[in-house]
Formats: structure tokens, C-alpha cells, sequence
């Protein structure tokens, strides 16, 4: 009886091992899970008129990698989407629960005249959406062209900086900077940049979009 007792606690004791091994693998396997980040945004999101895998979100995860960041950044640009649309189709966008975003809208409205305050109250509304689901945001913000006018200039380009205060989120003041206005970095059409233009916007924005990497555990209101 003795030797049968023995047997049977040491077969106790050895699954006991491999269950804590197991469990120790699970638990790395989901510490290990990759940040998602979604980028929502419109035609400089989207990558129109890129050849496909020149996009700014496959470029930037790329340079995320590089960095030893494991992310995947998920393509949520819509070519001529508005402010008013990306808040439409806001909860669609969102039902993958990204831990971070990267928002650039706005744009559009600004090429259709749309006024800023409107474009102001759809922004501050997907904002208030997105600290609601405590996701971190990065926004991008925009310039509006001079020929609109200075008081339309003055309105529109003030929304970005006020928005980025009031909700605390990072922020990243001109999308196209340092690409805006250079024909070597731009389409023919003069305002969606080419390929080489995507990789300087997604090298100047890298340390901000890595700031939205989680330092530690889930965010709140994720399940571990």
C-alpha cells in the first residue's frame, strides 16, 4: 500500500509541475499579445494612390517593429470621409477594442468649407467616445489652406491644439509636416504624398505613436 501511495503522489505531483508550466505558458503567451493600434483617419490613412504596401499604417508598423514594438496597426482611413463620418461610423471602427488610436479628420471638412465649429463638435464627440472606452489617442491635426480665407485660417487651425488640451491626448500638429507643398514628396495631384513622403510623416510621428504603447498589463476595462 505504502509503494501504491507513493506512486500515486508523485503522478499528483508531476501534473502539478505541468499544470504550472502550462499556465506560466499561457500567461507569457498573452503578455506577448501585439498592441493594436487603429488608424482612423481619410485618404492619407487610407493610402490613396499608393502602391499597396507603401501605406502609412503597413509603413508604420513596419517602423514599429524595427523598434522592437509588437503592434499591429489596422487601416480604418476612408478616402473623403469627414469628421461627421468617422464619428458615423465610430463604434463599427472600434469593435476590435484597439488599445490606442491614431485620429486624422478633419482634413476633408476643410476642403469642403464645412464649418469648423461643426467639424469641432464631431471630433469632440469621437473623443468623448473614445476616453468613455479608455483608449489612449493620438491626434493629428491639420492646416487649412490660406486661400480660405483669415478668419476661416484662424478658426480651423485653433480646433487641433484646443481639442489635443482639453482631452489630454498626444498630439501631432501638422500630418504633412515637412511633405506639404514638396512636389519629390508628393502625387501629381499635389496633396496626397508618395511613398517616400508617407515614410518621412510616419519617421517624424514614430515617437508619439510609441508613447501609445501600453508600459504594463491590459488597459483598464480590457479583460487580462
Amino acid at each position: 500500500m505504502a509503494r501504491i501511495f507513493k506512486a500515486l503522489l508523485s503522478i499528483v505531483l508531476f501534473m502539478a509541475v505541468v499544470g504550472a508550466g502550462q499556465a506560466a505558458r499561457v500567461g507569457t503567451a498573452v503578455a506577448a499579445q501585439p498592441v493594436k493600434i487603429l488608424a482612423m483617419g481619410t485618404s492619407l490613412t487610407q493610402g490613396y494612390g499608393l502602391p499597396p504596401g507603401t501605406e502609412f499604417t503597413v509603413q508604420l508598423q513596419a517602423a514599429l517593429k524595427r523598434a522592437g514594438i509588437d503592434a499591429v496597426v489596422t487601416n480604418a482611413g476612408v478616402s473623403g470621409d469627414t469628421s461627421a463620418g468617422g464619428l458615423a461610423r465610430l463604434d463599427w471602427s472600434l469593435a476590435d477594442h484597439p488599445d490606442a488610436v491614431i485620429l486624422e479628420l478633419g482634413g476633408n471638412d476643410m476642403l469642403r468649407g464645412i464649418a469648423p465649429g461643426e467639424t469641432e463638435k464631431n471630433l469632440r464627440a469621437i473623443l468623448a467616445r473614445l476616453k468613455a472606452a479608455h483608449v489612449k489617442v493620438l491626434l493629428t491635426g491639420m492646416h487649412a489652406q490660406r486661400n480660405l480665407g483669415a478668419d476661416y485660417v484662424k478658426e480651423f487651425d485653433a480646433i487641433y491644439p484646443r481639442l489635443a488640451k482639453d482631452y489630454n491626448v498626444l498630439f501631432y500638429p501638422f500630418i504633412l509636416d515637412g511633405v506639404a507643398l514638396n512636389p519629390k514628396l508628393n502625387q501629381a495631384d499635389g496633396m496626397h504624398p508618395n511613398p517616400a513622403g508617407v515614410k518621412i510623416i510616419v519617421a517624424r510621428i514614430l515617437p508619439l505613436v510609441k508613447k501609445l504603447v501600453p508600459k504594463e498589463g491590459p488597459r483598464e476595462g480590457q479583460n487580462p
